[in-house]
């Protein structure tokens, strides 16, 4: 009996450091493989400068819904490195203001660009400065994938107080192409990245009455531009 016990022990503590090894301790001629394949940046999609380009929608039977441009910025803010000295406007945050009918009940808004944004590379994440107010409602980005399809990520709940960065990793699509958030067609290379159409506010149901308060600023992403890079200026064009 303890001689079987003892051979368990071993096999377990051989496979354990197996594992511990397959996990802990990289392959030297894969390492660097996939860092390789990446060419990383970040950039500033929109930046909420444009005054009537954000637009806020509201059921008509839930409230009034109102947006305009206000002057600030967040103090955190760290500006991209790219961006300085080009003489980009940042100036302004977008304000939403939402005015509850009485009664409390299940409620949701859109903030929304007058035409989808769109981003070229792979997307990695998603980011934009909020502030919240404190409430607990729920951040959602809406988007649409190379195909067309649209999506929406979480990204946060509203319960904190003055400026926050809230980020969203975008799942990477399935091996074959053609399931989840589709970035990449490997048959079409023109067909690549996805396109912003704005965000959703799912309020809470014990808080929305009143009025509600929600500011953006600086939407950016960080995306793999490595295909971009490398795409053939001579490739045709299949949009006949």
């Amino acid at each position: 009996m303890k001689r079987f016990s003892l051979i368990i022990f071993i096999v377990t503590i051989t496979a354990f450091g197996l594992f511990a090894q397959e996990i802990g301790d990289p392959d030297a001629q894969r390492l660097g493989i996939m860092d390789a394949q990446m060419s990383l940046r970040e950039i500033s999609v929109d930046k909420f400068e444009h005054e009537g380009f954000w637009r806020v929608h509201m059921s008509s039977d839930e409230g009034i819904a109102t947006a305009r441009l206000f002057e600030g910025s967040p103090a955190a803010k760290t500006p991209i490195a790219e961006e300085e000295g080009l003489g980009i406007q940042d100036d302004y945050v977008l304000g939403t203001k939402i005015e509850f009918y009485s009664g409390r009940r299940v409620s949701s808004f859109i903030v929304y660009p007058q035409r989808p944004l769109p981003v070229e590379g792979v997307s990695k994440t998603v980011s934009v400065w909020v502030v919240g107010r404190n409430f607990n409602h729920n951040l959602f980005l809406l988007l649409e994938d190379a195909f067309g399809r649209q999506f929406e990520l979480y990204m946060g709940r509203l319960n904190f107080q003055g400026w926050r960065r809230l980020t969203v990793a975008i799942p990477p699509q399935a091996p074959d192409g053609l399931r989840g958030i589709v970035q990449r067609n490997y048959h079409h290379p023109h067909m690549m990245g996805i396109r912003i159409t704005g965000f959703r506010v799912v309020c809470d149901l014990m808080q929305s009455y009143g009025t509600y308060y929600i500011y953006f600023d600086d939407l950016r992403v960080v995306t793999d531009l490595f295909a971009e890079e490398l795409r053939d200026p001579d490739d045709m064009s299949d949009f006949w």
